[in-house]
């Protein structure tokens, strides 16, 4: 049932209700009164007829009726009775003038009519009828009952007495018909005003419901629009207008919660990749107030990312610095900036690009772009290197191919003369086994320079970087005692998981402290410290020795480039590729007479695969 017809029958019913209780009030109270008022009629014609009677009748003891004589002097009061043209008169008009008035009598105390209204009755027993209180005290259903069920007479009587004693009663009748013909235009008047009251309250109900029920007609409109319309018809025809409302209330609010939750999603992911970007960007609204910051820019600015939500760009930039100045003109002029390279609050050289977004021909927002100079040029360092090696690498295998098979043939053709050549005298023989020595020599360089480039499979397994500096600590002990070294080890607590293969990760670490080691010739210390540092673990070599020159600093990790006197120029070379491996990185900081510091990093092992597509975001 729609919700419009309950209202329309909740109004309709409460208003039948109503009248039929004020119809009841109304129909009582009037039949009540109209019993009383025929009841008072008929007692008060009754009292007339009882004063005529008196009337009628003289004083018998001046007569020459024996009073002693019972039925003598019944004869004679009958006999003034009927002579009385006045008595006659009433009990004949009462009839005609009164209209519940049935009919009136006086009758003797044996129940004989002496003088009654319809003269045929006149000397006749009457049959007794009921009094008329009983109808006049009755309930108000039992009145109506007795009013409407078939015709009856009802009683008004009054004693009569006569020369000082009682002498039979005044009787007037009251008819149900009369009363009936009576009351029954006035029951219609009500009926018909109840009828009418039902009706316009059918009517009035409609209107209500109308104007209470316009609303949510006009909110479903509003909720198709919001919801695009996703209800079903189905649905629709199976709730009124009030449930329909709930249900699209509810379905909007699903709608909301899944988009609360597209958005919490969103959001976390957006804060994850602001959280991870290098590069500092920064998302402005119309008003040019900050909606989106990335932590790199904390680096930059100086000011934790909190303080610029919902700060405009003039509050933002404010320190009068000149990245701020070019910021803000740019800002006011609402025009592009192209990437420079400006000098930030802390010194530091920053790269900036400011974009302005547009929508058509109106511009919605800004987008700025800050990246740390120095970052860039060490990546691009790092590509360069990994460049270089790769070529390298590409010209060493193809070298190696060609030479590996003409220096085969040396071999085997010196063994054939040396087989040829039994007695040889000592100066020949000397030559040619240094011949061969130095072809052996030529071959195991050519097998490093196969082995370097070759490609490797890893067996990664997940190890604590610290029991591995603990071994390399250990394995470089001897030679760290040689040269009069002190390896120092500042170890975090926390175990520093991280996936690597553990031969070749150790040899990549183990390279760097040993080079640490014979770079402090008279003496010195080692230290070796790690931590965690945004999802990567750092691992960072420091020694005391006389640093790095400046010529070799460009140098330092390509293939066969070294310093030293007799080394091979691998080691570094292999730690670079080694951690290339791992999706780490190498990189370096040196100071001459002072030392150099290695600083290497990997990702934990949680993080592996964000830290692998984050580099190779970087690099392509």
């Amino acid at each position: 049932m729609r919700r419009k017809t309950k209202i329309i029958l909740a109004i309709t019913f409460m208003v039948v209700v109503m009248v039929s209780a004020f119809s009841y009030l109304y129909i009582s109270q009037l039949l009540r009164q109209r019993l009383t008022a025929a009841g008072d009629i008929a007692q008060l014609l009754a009292q007339q007829l009882v004063y005529s009677a008196s009337n009628a009748v003289p004083d018998l003891g001046s007569t020459r009726v024996d009073t002693d004589n019972s039925k003598s002097v019944q004869l004679a009061i009958e006999e003034y009775l009927k002579e009385d043209t006045n008595l006659n008169d009433m009990l004949d008009s009462s009839v005609g003038n009164v209209p519940i008035v049935y009919d009136a009598a006086i009758v003797g105390p044996t129940g004989r009519a002496m003088l009654h209204s319809n003269a045929d009755l006149d000397g006749k027993i009457l049959s007794p009828r009921p009094n008329f209180e009983r109808l006049r005290n009755a309930r108000f259903r039992d009145q109506l009952r007795m009013i409407y069920s078939p015709s009856a007479v009802y009683d008004v009587t009054v004693p009569l007495q006569l020369n000082g004693t009682p002498f039979g009663t005044v009787q007037v009748g009251i008819s149900t018909v009369l009363l009936r013909n009576e009351l029954t235009p006035r029951l219609e008047h009500a009926l018909y005003f109840s009828g009418a009251s039902i009706f316009l309250s059918l009517l009035l109900a409609a209107l209500i419901s109308r104007l209470a029920l316009g609303p949510l007609e006009e909110i479903n409109r509003n909720l198709d629009y919001a919801t695009g319309g996703s209800i079903e018809e189905d649905a629709e025809s199976d709730h009124d207008e009030y449930g329909l409302v709930t249900l699209k209330i509810a379905h909007l609010g699903r709608q909301v919660r899944d988009a609360k939750e597209i958005f919490s999603a969103l959001k976390d992911n957006v804060d994850q990749l602001m959280a991870n970007l290098q590069d500092g960007l920064m998302l402005f609204t119309r008003d040019l107030r900050v909606v989106l910051v990335s932590a790199s820019v904390e680096r930059f600015l100086g000011r934790p990312r909190g303080e610029m939500l919902g700060r405009t760009a003039r509050e933002v930039f404010k320190s009068g610095t000149p990245l701020s100045a070019i910021l803000l003109d740019a800002f006011e002029r609402r025009r592009p900036l192209m990437q420079r390279e400006i000098e930030s609050a802390n010194g530091r050289r920053v790269q900036v690009s400011l974009d302005f977004i547009q929508e058509k021909t109106t511009q919605i927002g800004a987008l700025l772009i800050m990246r740390d100079t120095e970052t860039v040029r060490r990546l691009e360092d790092e590509i360069e290197m990994s460049r270089r090696l790769s070529a390298s690498g590409r010209l060493t295998r193809g070298v190696a191919h060609e030479v590996k098979n003409p220096i085969n043939a040396i071999v085997l053709h010196l063994h054939l003369l040396q087989s040829k050549l039994q007695q040889m005298d000592p100066g020949t023989r000397r030559h040619v086994d240094i011949i061969g020595s130095e072809i052996h020599r030529l071959d195991r360089v050519v097998q490093i320079l196969v082995d370097f480039t070759r490609p490797r499979d890893l067996k990664l397994e997940e190890v604590d970087l610290r029991r591995l500096l603990e071994e390399v600590a250990s394995l470089a002990a001897p030679d760290a005692d040689q040269h009069g070294v002190a390896i120092v080890r500042n170890l975090p607590n926390d175990a520093l998981p991280v996936k690597a293969d553990l031969d070749f990760m150790k040899q990549a670490i183990l390279n760097v402290v040993i080079n640490g080691v014979q770079a402090m010739s008279e003496g010195g210390q080692l230290t070796i410290n790690a931590r965690r540092e945004e999802g990567m673990v750092v691992v960072e070599i420091q020694d005391t020795g006389g640093g790095i020159p400046r010529e070799a600093q460009e140098k330092i990790f390509e293939l066969y480039f070294t310093t030293k006197k007799g080394g091979s120029g691998i080691g570094l070379a292999q730690t670079y590729q080694v951690m290339q491996w791992h999706y780490g990185s190498v990189d370096f900081e040196t100071t001459e007479g002072k030392g150099t510091r290695f600083r290497l990093c990997l990702p934990l092992a949680e993080s592996t695969l964000g830290a692998a597509r984050e580099v190779a975001a970087r690099t392509r």
